[in-house]
């Protein structure tokens, strides 16, 4: 095969386009990926973010993708950031809130898309929804909000259960108020909250390890962080092992095994920062550009889960579900 038949990755877990193609079109817009993840967990997202450029007319030979992931190691996204800054990259696309951040902070110039389950205005990402101002703007998905309903999920699957245990990176922006809401909603629900942390893989196994001993929390809620939503498989196999009901918050958690999610659709977001992406390279302005707020939430069920976990889903749920996997 050619090498201008395929992209290569390079040093730093960067994509791009192979240096011949560069040089045969060096008007080429590059668009920068700042990720919490690797080129593996991301891509999916990725392919959605290039559905969306195309929507807006740009093909995949006009257009180079330049990646930059950290692995989940969040204190590496400020260099990353500096890397595409100094790599001149006409957009940065940075689809999680830690590396919205961090891309924030490393331009004031490059147009940067964001996606982030923060409301954008106080957490300072933006002055406005309607005019985000200067150099940023994205979409917010509701994924704190929706943490109480995970609750109720939980609370209808296992009636008899008296604590629900949620897993949280505590080094996120999420944390503090998605784990506010949770205990706002387990409060509600006559529910105890048990709060375990997780910062590496090591502390996801003990977490696991944690609710079988402590045999009253019977069910798990994961947190939307992209911390977990990077290790997807192994916290499915792990909940299997462990016979652990988990409530995820995105669909590629049930499409891989977990046994429900309820949140956003991440592949539709990625197609919107791909769209968005496309509309600055065409000429728009961040700053004129409104944030979008995605509104449409999906419940997904894995009836197959279900039945190795020996559970019967409720009719209550299996009727509201958007999409049952048999």
């Amino acid at each position: 095969m050619r090498r201008r038949d395929f992209i290569t990755v390079i040093a730093g877990s960067a994509i791009t386009w192979p240096l011949a193609a560069r040089a045969q079109k060096p008007a080429m817009p590059v668009i920068g990926y700042l990720s919490t993840g690797s080129t593996e967990s991301d891509a999916f997202r990725l392919n959605a973010l290039r559905r969306g450029l195309n929507e807006t007319g740009i093909e995949d030979q006009n257009v180079a993708i330049e990646y930059r992931g950290a692995q989940g190691q969040y204190d590496r996204l400020p260099g990353l950031a500096a890397e595409l800054v100094r790599r001149q990259v006409s957009v940065i696309c940075a689809p999680f809130t830690p590396a919205a951040f961090a891309a924030k902070a490393a331009t004031t110039t490059i147009p940067v898309i964001f996606s982030t389950g923060l409301d954008p205005v106080t957490s300072g990402l933006v002055v406005s929804l309607n005019r985000p101002g200067s150099n940023i703007t994205g979409i917010t998905l509701l994924n704190v909000e929706v943490m109480a309903k995970r609750l109720e999920l939980l609370r209808e699957l296992a009636p008899t259960a008296a604590v629900i245990a949620l897993l949280v990176n505590p080094t996120s922006d999420l944390t503090e108020p998605e784990t506010q809401d949770a205990r706002d909603a387990a409060r509600t629900l006559g529910l105890k909250l048990r709060v375990l942390n997780a910062t590496k893989e090591s502390e996801i196994d003990i977490s696991f390890a944690t609710l079988v001993r402590e045999q009253q929390t019977s069910t798990l809620v994961i947190s939307s962080d992209s911390f977990f939503t990077n290790r997807r498989d192994r916290l499915v196999a792990l909940a299997a092992r462990h016979e652990v009901p988990v409530i995820y918050a995105y669909r590629e958690f049930a499409s891989a095994g977990g046994l429900m999610s309820y949140g956003t659709n991440v592949t539709d977001s990625h197609r919107q920062l791909g769209v968005y992406s496309g509309r600055i390279l065409k000429g728009e302005r961040p700053a004129d550009m409104p944030v979008q707020q995605v509104t449409k939430l999906e419940l997904v069920v894995n009836l197959k889960t279900a039945k190795a976990l020996g559970l019967k889903i409720p009719t209550s749920i299996l009727v509201r579900a958007d999409e049952v996997i048999e």
